[in-house]
């Protein structure tokens, strides 16, 4: 935070009257408001380097093209932070929400829908031109090696999270023929990659595009895939079919494409965008736990189903049946997925490794256990021996060195991903138990922290037991 108020005050000769920190999605960057008197900015921090350097490149380049992207202000001199124009809080994806919701879209909303698309059909044919390849993140262009991290991605994050028995062999050859037949398409155009309704932004009732530094070059259709088929527009047949006519017509500055035949090639990327998309939501739902991803999946199989139903994938017969199954699933039907539930409980366990390990009721094998031994032993000094983890002065000493916290963070990490998963399923026992020494200061205190963590974040029954000092406490 400090470096990014040099960095305003170094470009704007003032500093911030007001920061504010902006909520986060899908992106692993840090976003804050910046206000000055006359206006505010959008500060952006980023660890990873070759991202960072990819959008400001990019951003650069845009704004010599004159396309609708924020005005990139100035860049820190590790390139880790710089600051962009503030295109407001209005997305697309809020803009058009009474449409989503109810499926009736206004004219209104129409309009803004048609406007985006047919900037997409300029954006991706200027924002080529001139545009050195190599500075784009992480791969030039589309090719081979991505497509295989697209389809690998969705069999690792999603897929496999399911149980269903998988043919590799049959799977891999099946992914290879999608790989050959969606490479056939090629272009030298700019393939944005991530054009979805969340990443435009509505200014003076004008889209503004964000969140591109993963563009790359590659086929116009699957931006359009992307947009008309992400899984919460929630966009009825007759419109999609509407605004690629829209789309085909602004194309023609560029070239001319039958609508069929376009409607035929697009399709297919549908289809492999559909299994990136899912291969995403299971990574940023179950293993980083950010729920929105979660809410999005249902949608995503509703659009996976219709487009088994349309014969889409016939070319691909083993990916088609596991498809099949994976819609299929109990789980995966829109009406009980993530539902709200008091099936699972969850038991927390602090405990003494002298005395043995905690007694599993449900008979599932006892789940998680975890080591506190590791960590400072507040046991060690006669202050402290008397008490726990759940008073004051062994919590203060605990988190005094940030170490507990740091060992937390990891295990609530594991905590979200499993817990979603057994809701997901119906499953009804998961257990965690913290040990250490005694079972008095470093495991009570990762197991009260854990419970409350759980309790507060899911609809579940905690069960809190600090068996050592013979206490039990439920929650939900």
């Amino acid at each position: 935070m400090k470096e990014l108020v040099q960095l305003y005050k170094k470009t704007f000769h003032t500093e911030p009257t007001k920061i504010e920190k902006l909520k986060g999605a899908g992106s692993n960057r840090v976003y804050y408001r910046l206000f000055g008197q006359s206006q505010s900015v959008i500060g952006v921090v980023g660890e990873s380097l070759t991202e960072n350097e990819s959008f400001i490149y990019l951003a650069q380049h845009f704004e010599k093209q004159k396309l609708n992207t924020p005005i990139l202000f100035s860049v820190s001199d590790d390139k880790k932070r710089y600051l962009q124009e503030d295109l407001g809080d209005t997305s697309l994806f809020d803009y058009i929400r009474q449409g989503r919701e109810s499926g009736s879209f206004s004219e209104k909303e129409l309009k803004i829908l048609e406007k985006t698309i047919r900037q997409l059909a300029h954006f991706q044919h200027k924002a080529a031109e001139n545009l050195d390849f190599s500075n784009c993140y992480p791969q030039a262009e589309f090719d081979s090696r991505t497509i295989f991290w697209d389809l690998n991605y969705f069999k690792y994050n999603f897929l496999k999270t399911t149980g269903l028995e998988i043919d590799e062999p049959a799977l891999e050859n099946d992914f290879e023929k999608i790989a050959d037949s969606l490479l056939k398409e090629n272009q030298h155009t700019f393939l944005y990659r991530d054009f979805q309704s969340r990443n435009v932004m509505i200014k003076n009732d004008e889209p503004y595009f964000i969140d591109f530094q993963g563009g790359r070059r590659g086929p116009i259709y699957y931006d359009v895939a992307s947009f008309l088929w992400q899984a919460k527009a929630n966009l009825p047949e007759n419109i999609k079919s509407s605004l690629i006519d829209a789309y085909l017509d602004e194309l023609k500055i560029y070239q001319t494409i039958k609508k069929d035949l376009f409607v035929e090639k697009l399709h297919l990327f549908v289809f492999f965008r559909t299994l990136q998309v899912l291969g995403a939501y299971g990574f940023r739902g179950y293993f980083e736990g950010k729920q929105h991803f979660i809410e999005s999946i249902p949608f995503a199989i509703k659009n996976l189903k219709n487009l088994l139903d349309q014969n889409i994938s016939k070319d691909y017969p083993f990916l088609t049946k596991i498809l099949y199954q994976l819609c299929n699933l109990p789980q995966m039907q829109e009406k009980t997925f993530w539902k709200e539930t008091n099936n699972l409980t969850v038991t927390i366990n602090s405990f003494s490794f002298k005395k043995g390990y905690p007694e599993d009721p449900s008979g599932n094998g006892g789940g998680y256990v975890f080591d506190c031994r590791g960590m400072h032993n507040p046991g060690r000094y006669e202050e402290y021996k008397k008490l726990t983890g759940r008073d004051q002065p062994v919590i203060d000493f605990l988190e005094r060195e940030g170490e507990i916290q740091l060992f937390l963070q990891h295990v609530y990490k594991l905590a979200d991903a499993h817990i979603q998963n057994y809701i997901q399923r119906g499953f009804e026992h998961l257990m965690f138990s913290f040990g250490c020494t005694g079972g008095q200061h470093r495991s009570v205190y990762s197991a009260e922290h854990t419970a409350h963590y759980i309790a507060k974040k899911y609809n579940v029954k905690v069960i809190l037991q600090h068996r050592e000092q013979n206490i039990i406490e439920k929650f939900n």
